[in-house]
Order: C-alpha cells, then structure tokens, then sequence
C-alpha cells in the first residue's frame, strides 16, 4: 500500500518518525512535504497538495501534520470526497474509519507524542469501515458535496 504523507514545519519531525515506522509495516509514504522542519512555511500548500490527489484519486488515503492538526484538518476536509479527521488518541482514530470512513489522518505535531501517532496511524490503518447506518450518514455529507458542486 502507498499513502501520501505531508506537513508543515511544525509537523516535520512527526512526518519522518511515521514515515520510517510507516515502512516497517510495509507501507510505502509518498512524501508531499515539507523537506525542511527549520523553515516555517503556510500549511494550506502542504495541505491542499496531499488533500487534491485523494480526491483525485491518486491516493487512497493520506496522512496530515502540523501543529495542531487544526489547519490541515480545515484545509483538507475543503475538498470533496476527502473525508479528513483531526484525531488525539486510539479511540478516535478507530472511529474516524469505522464510523466515518476518513481517508486522511490528521495530528497535531506539537499536540502528539511519537510514540502515541504511531499507535494512532497503526489503528487507522488496521480499521474498517463498517457501513449500515455509518453508510446512510456519509451518502447524506456527499449529497452536501453534491449541492455545492464537489460531487
């Protein structure tokens, strides 16, 4: 599997961590940036990037840090059929999936110790999305996509 993976500056050292840990899982990260956490940059470039090829469909899910996590989440959930959530423990990274179906991760990097965003992304990752009642809940946010001419 490949995901794409970005962050600003704030996020930079968490992107490396996970993308290293990510391969160990046999993950492919494609990486989107930033390349440098010393030199502050505008998270919507970083976001806008990641989130316009999973709405594309050229990735199937991507992963968002900065340093909140706040930012990215607003940026990425702008475009349609990405699904993007702003996640703090295990428990909301299982339901973002199971519940929701997100397709982009996203953590703070100042917010989220390492350890804990590698058990976060694992959980995602390892979740399914269990449809039923999820399902009619999500056809009802594409018909707001829909409405507004992102469907």
């Amino acid at each position: 599997m490949t995901i794409a993976i970005a962050s600003d500056h704030g996020g930079f050292e968490l992107k490396e961590d996970l993308k290293a840990f990510l391969e160990t899982m046999g993950i492919t990260c494609s990486d989107l940036g930033t390349f440098n956490g010393e030199e502050s940059v505008d998270y919507p470039d970083f976001g806008i990037e990641l989130s316009r090829k999973v709405s594309d469909g050229e990735f199937e899910k991507g992963i968002l840090i900065c340093g909140t996590g706040i930012g990215m989440s607003i940026v990425a959930n702008k475009f349609p059929k990405v699904r993007a959530a702003l996640v703090w423990d295990t428990f909301t990274a299982r339901m973002a999936k199971e519940h929701n179906d997100a397709n982009v991760l996203v953590i703070g990097g100042r917010t989220t110790a390492r350890e804990l965003a590698r058990e976060i992304a694992k959980t995602w990752l390892e979740a399914r999305f269990e449809g039923g009642r999820h399902q009619r809940r999500l056809d009802k946010i594409r018909e707001i996509e829909k409405m507004w001419g992102m469907g």
